[in-house]
């Protein structure tokens, strides 16, 4: 079987020694946090990146280094990719650093560092309201904090955590807490742009505090299943049986904080469950229990899968075992062009079979089943 590679960054710090390895990682989640507003670095990020944990320059120089790059490109690059280049480093600057207050100035003050010169509200509480739409919710939206009184819910989520005494809970009560407290402070939406990315960060300076060693490579490969995580803590539709839970985030919480090994896949928690995958079926050795479409005559349909042609089919079997192959992995696997498969997914989509979620470099294919 085809051995999937991951991103190219996390290879090279994989292997870094202990006195640079933390700060490897802090890129590395810095850069997997851009996802979850669909942003992507530069190549440039990259390397400025690497230029830092060689000890080739400092966290501050490579900021300097970033700015200058983008100042020399005078408006000819994308925003989105300048926004992922400098929050990225300055992301990487703040998890680099062990100061760290628990309070609503802190967390205010960790968005304004983030955005300054990117947002103009950067720093600033929202003062408008708002919904979005999600996918994982099917469209629809949580209800975030009215903008009257933002100040007044932000300092008394806060008191609440401080006057909160965690002496002689398990580990499990523990995460169960902290999931339910930081899916209350995310759903207050203070920022009116960047607020996971800021919530995120200041989570982990937070865990950090309470004295756990919070791995930020969970953050940056499960960075998208930590927000939609924290959707779904905050939404109930009781007229579809849907309630606010905390499952999905304390399985999160327990890879980060006890080593566990549960499978964090955003399909999962998509609110219509359509796209969970069944465990017991073999898509190799069992293909006629699969739930694509009607079953077709074999004879003159060759996938057993109404309307899809034979690579597609096997496009599926891919997928379904790994939702995370890229176009060029599974050109090699199957022998063929990247834009042989480009073509064959286009017509999967068509024939709502599957659907792309995420972001281009660490998104998944879900199967319509």
């Amino acid at each position: 079987m085809y051995d999937i590679k991951k991103d190219p960054f996390e290879e090279y710090i994989k292997n870094l020694p202990p006195s640079r390895k933390e700060l490897g990682q802090a890129w590395s989640a810095a850069i997997g946090l851009q996802d979850v507003d669909g942003l992507k670095p530069s190549e440039y990020l990259y390397s400025t990146a690497r230029k830092n944990i060689d000890g080739e320059i400092t966290i501050d120089e490579a900021g300097e280094r970033i700015n200058s790059y983008y100042e020399s490109k005078q408006g000819r690059t994308e925003h989105s990719t300048e926004e992922a280049d400098k929050v990225s480093q300055r992301i990487a600057k703040l998890l680099s650093d062990k100061s760290f207050v628990f309070s609503p100035a802190q967390y205010i003050s960790i968005h304004r560092e983030l955005f300054i010169g990117i947002y103009s509200h950067a720093g600033k509480l929202r003062d408008y309201n708002f919904t979005k739409k999600e996918w994982v919710l099917d469209g629809d939206t949580v209800s975030y904090g009215r903008a009257y009184n933002l100040k007044e819910t932000l300092e008394y989520d806060f008191s609440q955590e401080r006057d909160f005494s965690y002496n002689g809970l398990t580990m499990l009560e523990v995460i169960n807490h902290l999931a339910k407290f930081i899916s209350r402070l995310w759903q207050i939406h203070v920022f009116g742009e960047g607020n996971t990315r800021t919530t995120a960060v200041f989570f982990i300076k937070y865990l950090r505090q309470l004295g756990f060693d919070a791995d930020n490579d969970l953050f940056a490969e499960y960075s998208w299943y930590f927000r939609n995580s924290l959707v779904r803590a905050n939404y109930n539709n009781i007229q579809k049986k849907i309630y606010e839970t905390t499952e999905y985030l304390e399985k999160f919480l327990r890879n980060l904080l006890l080593g566990e090994k549960n499978e964090l896949h955003n399909r999962e928690m998509h609110v219509s469950g359509v796209f969970v995958v069944k465990q017991d079926i073999d898509p190799i050795n069992d293909p006629i229990k699969q739930d694509i479409g009607p079953i077709s005559d074999p004879i003159n349909n060759k996938t057993g899968r109404s309307g899809l042609t034979e690579r597609e089919a096997k496009i599926v079997d891919l997928l379904r075992k790994e939702p995370t192959l890229t176009r060029a992995q599974m050109a090699e696997i199957l022998g063929c062009s990247d834009a042989t498969v480009k073509r064959a997914l286009q017509s999967l989509v068509q024939k709502n079979a599957l659907r792309r979620f995420g972001s281009r470099k660490k998104g998944e294919w879900v199967i319509i089943e």
